[in-house]
């Protein structure tokens, strides 16, 4: 009883803070939710072997109305791009499902080491160069830019995430305002949650191994407390994002994902 409610309580903590770093960053608070649920689920004594997946799967549902929380604030601010949303919104969701697949055909290590690394490589690029120049003047168009937002949904599927970490550093480099980007990254995060979320519970379908109260990967407990609670601050999030300059925004982004993927590669290589 007292290992459930140590979970119980840390879900709802996470939740919160997944919240605000949603609307503050638009990445939907995945890289917050997996590292956590992952060592919540080790202390319940959960398989190694899919102990990843279902942090994964559980991060990816819950930023289901986490990004129609977020989405619908930025929108209010007008700092949502439909335009590119429509261009892209077919092929990130084609990713998402292939990231979802090709998570399932992997042990719990490598998925932890994929999470570790992509978000490291993206902290550094934020760190390093927060005011890099602009690829191009606009989103491009043509059929090989497709590719851009299939790998989007792809990389982030995997790694459980809304897809801002990802939106956000490409949509920036093709000379979208950073309050813009991270908008439209808080509804790309709905393209990517919802055919994620059904893979995993696909993929993870009648596994014995699964703990008490899981629907597929995704474990019903950890979606029940921390989705609301994402629901609750992400508008908190992005308030404050809008009261932050660009650069700041893009250095906190950066250092907050350092911080992540490094404790996450040091488990993973443990």
């Amino acid at each position: 009883m007292d290992q459930w409610l140590i979970l119980v309580t840390t879900m709802l903590a996470t939740g919160a803070v997944a919240g605000v770093l949603a609307g503050l960053f638009g990445i939907g608070g995945g890289v917050v939710i997996v590292p956590v649920l992952e060592a919540a689920l080790g202390f319940l004594g959960v398989d190694a072997a899919i102990r990843m997946h279902v942090a994964v799967a559980t991060s990816l549902a819950t930023i289901v109305p986490t990004s129609i929380s977020s989405a619908r604030a930025h929108h209010r601010r007008q700092s949502v791009d439909i335009d590119i949303v429509r261009q892209w919104a077919v092929f990130v969701l084609v990713g998402a499902l292939l990231g979802a697949w090709i998570a399932a055909q992997v042990h719990s290590r490598v998925l932890a080491l994929i999470f570790a690394t992509l978000a490291m490589l993206v902290a550094f690029k934020m760190l390093l160069f927060p005011e890099s120049r602009n690829l191009t003047k606009a989103v491009p168009r043509g059929p090989l830019v497709k590719i851009i937002p299939t790998a989007i949904g792809c990389f982030s599927s995997l790694m459980g995430i809304g897809g801002g970490t990802f939106s956000v550093m490409t949509l920036t480099m093709f000379n979208t305002p950073i309050h813009r980007a991270v908008g439209t990254a808080a509804l790309f995060g709905l393209v990517i949650s919802v055919p994620g979320t059904v893979g995993f519970i696909l993929a993870g379908w009648g596994d014995l191994r699964l703990p008490p109260g899981s629907l597929g990967y995704v474990s019903l407990i950890g979606f029940a407390c921390i989705a609301p609670a994402t629901v609750l601050t992400a508008p908190l999030g992005a308030r404050l994002a809008h009261g932050i300059s660009a650069r700041r925004l893009s250095m906190l982004f950066g250092a907050f994902l350092v911080i992540v993927s490094a404790r996450l590669l040091y488990r993973a290589l443990l």
